[in-house]
């Protein structure tokens, strides 16, 4: 499916926010249990929600991963 991810545009073998999350998490070489923060179209999803939220072509997805440092 073709959704837009932190800004960039991608085909992703997922039909649920909670699949790419999981994938994006694969992805970017993070934790796989990481805390993360979502919005979907510019609406923040919870994590409860997410398994739930069916993606459609075109969609816009935020994944927030916290990152120490200073």
């Amino acid at each position: 499916m073709r959704v837009t991810v932190n800004g960039e545009v991608g085909d992703w073998p997922v039909e649920t926010l909670g699949e790419l999350v999981a994938e994006f998490l694969v992805r970017s070489g993070s934790d796989p249990d990481a805390t993360v923060a979502t919005a979907w179209n510019r609406l923040f999803v919870g994590k409860r929600q997410r398994p739930a939220l069916l993606l459609s072509e075109g969609d816009e997805v935020e994944i927030l991963v916290p990152m120490q440092g200073g």
